[in-house]
């Protein structure tokens, strides 16, 4: 059983939350919600709540969500073969119409939820005032008989107007990947993709990105609290980093070097994750910073962390 939260620590918990507070009011958080957390309705509850907490000390919080999962559900239920190249799921107008049904009923649902905690959150797709432009995702390189993805997009532009429109009336943008082009035809795009491209041209402070890992390894197989972009740019060179982890790394480099201060590689299956890797020192995952200083919560959680070592 798991022992009782003294009061004591319950404020030692609080106190520690402050300065991280007081240093990210009023900035922009990108937070890519999905993975095992969004199939279970604890933790999707927990994740709401916590998105609604962040907006009432001040920070400004975006979720983009996937939903792969229940996806390859309706597409079973109505007998929908799922077909996928490289990872990627080759859609066309059936499956278009099942993704589309399949995320508008999850962008309902977290909406919802977020309300219901005090949040003031806003279901969004591209289609909205077209403020996602996509264009139909490129053949792999070098494939010359690798099979059409059909409705599978890839970003052109992001107006942020709408985003900051929203932002400044103290809404939560609740994003769902569908993004639409020039002549009106709609494309799937990974959720991944998207907020990484949402980060960069709001130049967010935060990426943070929901997986079903705990986040990055180093050389010894040990989860890195903290990495540059050099470092990690490192391991994904030498091939420490491998698999599904290597786009999502490479998004993290990409994205602290185009503008975003730093991108959070946490898993979404820990309660309350969200609040703990960003109000900790702690935290409970991967954060990917740039090369250059200062930074507020990467240089605090060293330091802190330095000062545990000295003191063990």
């Amino acid at each position: 059983m798991t022992p009782p939260i003294t009061p004591d620590l319950k404020a030692r918990t609080l106190a520690e939350a402050l300065p991280y507070i007081r240093a990210f009011s009023g900035k922009t958080l990108v937070i890519r919600f999905g993975g095992n957390a969004m199939a279970d309705a604890t933790l999707k509850a927990g994740f709401a709540r916590d998105i609604a907490l962040l907006r009432l000390v001040g920070m400004k919080p975006i979720v983009v969500h996937g939903g792969g999962w229940r996806i390859d559900q309706l597409m079973q239920q109505m007998g929908i073969p799922s077909e996928r190249h490289r990872g990627v799921r080759i859609t066309d107008e059936r499956t278009l119409t099942v993704v589309e049904m399949a995320l508008g009923e999850l962008n309902q649902e977290l909406t919802s939820l977020i309300n219901q905690h005090g949040g003031r959150a806003v279901g969004l797709d591209g289609q909205d005032g077209r403020f996602i432009r996509a264009r139909a995702m490129a053949a792999p390189a070098g494939e010359p008989d690798a099979p059409a993805l059909g409705f599978v997009g890839d970003v052109e532009s992001i107006d942020t107007s709408l985003i900051a429109l929203l932002q400044s009336r103290n809404f939560i943008p609740v994003i769902m990947p569908i993004g639409v082009a020039e002549d009106g035809t709609t494309y799937h795009i990974n959720s991944d993709l998207l907020a990484g491209r949402l980060a960069r041209a709001l130049e967010a402070e935060k990426l943070i990105l929901m997986t079903n890992i705990d986040g990055v390894h180093d050389r010894s197989g040990r989860l890195a609290p903290i990495l540059t972009a050099g470092e990690a740019q490192a391991l994904l060179d030498e091939g420490v980093i491998a698999g599904g982890m290597t786009p999502r790394v490479t998004a993290a480099v990409r994205a602290v070097r185009e503008g975003v201060r730093s991108v959070h590689i946490i898993d979404g299956g820990v309660p309350s994750a969200l609040l703990l890797e960003v109000l900790t020192a702690a935290g409970v995952g991967t954060a990917v910073r740039s090369d250059s200083g200062p930074h507020f919560f990467a240089d605090s959680r060293a330091y802190l962390m330095a000062s545990e070592a000295r003191d063990g």
